[in-house]
């Protein structure tokens, strides 16, 4: 945790480093000069009085229309903790500490400036419904804090996003928790509660209404911690009025507690009242809820015994289910149903592969069974030592299919190199073939490939090395030696190879594809006769976006047979199939079927 702080610090100084570089000379030496100073004041006021230092603070510079005198003031305002003050009174603690406060930061810069506060004397003025020293705490830029200056910083940034949203909504907005009750320290949680004015929704039920504005509140507290920096936790309750009236008629002791302490940042008249009613001893617990919290020893004991049953019967039970389903799903089985897993799981893992030792195999299946039984009722308790054992035996199940999961992943491995192995051969055979050479051995396959797709400059010569790094790779596979670090190398550029073959057939093919072609002209439309073989498909306009398509069977002297519908699926799958011969012929009977299709303006066009 330590070394996180340093770096933290060490991270901001090298920010503040960087910002005052970029300043002119004489600002940065000015800057330097006050914050040398400024840490002579912390350092000497917090020996002097260190536990009731709460924070000190930078104030903004102040405004245009001050005095001459007053203008190059630095305004430097310290936190006091005055709630151990026992031999003055609050005042004089104050007035003392405030003097001494002053005349130290004289001594040090005449223009220091320090403004005391006493946190006692802020919390009143919050009850009291002034909230003006409260916004000048927050808008101070803290130089040592031991908590109470971010809490209300970010508190005060969050009140203000809630409140120019939903200020129609918001009963109160207060402060509670340990930084209220004198407990504070640097990591505290800062705990709000807000509560909502649900008496007059219409439009949506209540539950709704706490719903939809929780979110929307708890997303504000994300985004005011970014925007003041603050690292701590804003922890954030919201209530609705009605709810929050039945606790506290019940005497919830959340409820109690939260008035008892609570510090409000922002109150319409409700929180204050009932505050002072909770003083005054108005607000007392009913008969009815005096049983209730008497009963509820006994029902949390009984809620202590089911939640042992139900830690046997899901929390152990998913903890180690899901992930044997997750091993079986990498190995490329659908994930089973709970009772099959364990059985499978032997199968695959301890005959087949022989990965996984059996005993694991009989963890999971206990861990099956005792869910099973507190379901149906036949296991009615669980002993702490049946708890203990189960999560021993579990931990130790898990750090062994951890290891199972590396296993898998090596085998995944090795099955990739021989996938990505047959993927490129299948397809430079069909490169081959379609240059003319019909047969070729894997042993010639590398050699083949050179002499006639890289020496003629028809493929380029990275596309060699990345076929030989794929050969040494499926001979260390044979061998047993293959690396990760060489499987991932060959996945990546047999990748490359595989999309420049196949876009390679496929201008190929294209090329291939147009000598087997007779576009023609009719009206205004232009349509093709695509010559495959004994069929021919024809493209009767072939710039609509919806293509009709026919097809007809080519006689022996060159004419169509009788033409029928296609479509454009029948036309590719032909188009997959069919090898197109180097040279197309057409006879002189297919002119005259030319018009029959197309019309009698029809004309021909020739390089298109």
């Amino acid at each position: 945790m330590a070394k996180k702080e340093e770096k933290a610090k060490g991270g901001e100084v090298k920010k503040e480093d960087e910002i005052l570089a970029k300043l002119p000379k004489e600002a940065q030496e000015k800057l330097k000069d006050i914050k040398g100073k400024i840490e002579r004041f912390q350092k000497q006021i917090i020996e002097k009085f260190d536990k009731y230092i709460m924070g000190i603070g930078l104030l903004p510079p102040p405004k245009e229309d001050v005095k001459p005198e007053d203008k190059d003031k630095i305004g430097i305002l310290v936190l006091v903790d005055d709630s151990d003050s026992k031999k003055m009174s609050k005042q004089e603690l104050k007035d003392k500490l405030g003097s001494i406060l002053q005349t130290t930061a004289e001594e040090i810069d005449k223009n220091f400036s320090v403004q005391t506060v006493i946190i006692s004397d802020l919390w009143q003025s919050c009850y009291d419904g002034r909230y003006d020293v409260l916004q000048v705490v927050a808008i101070t830029a803290p130089i040592y804090d031991m908590g109470m200056m971010q809490a209300i910083k970010i508190a005060e940034v969050h009140k203000t996003m809630v409140l120019k949203k939903f200020e129609k909504y918001i009963v109160s907005y207060v402060l509670a928790g340990s930084l209220v009750q004198g407990r504070a320290t640097k990591t505290s949680d800062i705990d709000v509660w807000i509560v909502i004015d649900d008496t007059d929704v219409k439009k949506m039920t209540r539950a709704e209404l706490k719903d939809k504005l929780r979110a929307i509140i708890i997303g504000m507290g994300i985004e005011a911690g970014e925007i003041t920096g603050v690292r701590n936790k804003l922890n954030i309750q919201v209530y609705i009025l009605t709810d929050f009236w039945d606790s506290l008629r019940e005497a919830n002791p959340i409820i109690f507690t939260l008035l008892r302490d609570g510090v409000p940042f922002f109150d319409r008249g409700i929180f204050m009242p009932w505050k002072q009613l909770l003083r005054m001893g108005k607000i007392k617990p009913s008969a009815e809820a005096i049983d209730i919290f008497m009963a509820s020893g006994h029902q949390m004991l009984q809620r202590v015994n089911l939640k042992l049953k139900d830690i046997g019967m899901e929390d152990i039970y998913y903890a180690i289910l899901t992930p044997s389903q997750a091993a079986l799903m990498l190995y490329g089985v659908p994930p089973p149903a709970p009772k099959e897993t364990a059985e499978l799981m032997k199968e695959i893992f301890c005959k087949k592969e022989k990965f996984l030792e059996e005993k694991y195999i009989g963890t999971l299946e206990k861990v099956i069974k005792v869910r099973k039984d507190i379901e149906h009722g036949t296991k009615k308790e669980m002993t702490g030592k049946e708890i203990d054992d189960m999560l021993s035996d579990s931990e130790e199940y898990l750090k062994r299919i951890k290891k199972l999961f590396a296993q898998i992943e090596t085998l995944k491995e090795r099955d990739d190199v021989i996938n990505v192995y047959d993927s490129v051969v299948s397809i430079i055979r069909d490169v081959l073939k379609l240059e003319g050479v019909e047969k070729v051995l894997d042993i010639e396959m590398v050699r083949t490939f050179e002499d006639e797709m890289i020496s003629q400059g028809k493929i380029p010569a990275k596309f060699l090395r990345i076929l030989n790094e794929l050969m040494k790779a499926k001979k260390d596979y044979d061998e047993k030696k293959l690396s990760k670090q060489e499987v991932e190398k060959v996945k990546k550029g047999s990748a490359a190879l595989v999309k420049f073959l196949v876009e390679y057939m496929q201008r190929k093919r294209g090329r291939e594809l147009e000598r087997a072609k007779i576009r023609v002209k009719h009206g205004e439309r232009f349509g093709e006769i695509i010559l495959l073989d004994d069929v021919a498909f024809i493209i009767h306009d072939i710039d609509h976006e919806e293509k009709e398509i026919s097809k007809a069977p080519i006689n022996e002297d060159g004419s169509l047979g009788i033409v029928e519908k296609s479509s454009l699926e029948e036309l590719e799958k032909q188009l997959a199939k069919v090898k197109i011969p180097p040279k197309v012929f057409i006879k002189e009977a297919i002119f005259g079927d030319l018009k029959k299709v197309f019309g009698r303006d029809v004309e021909v066009l020739v390089n298109f």
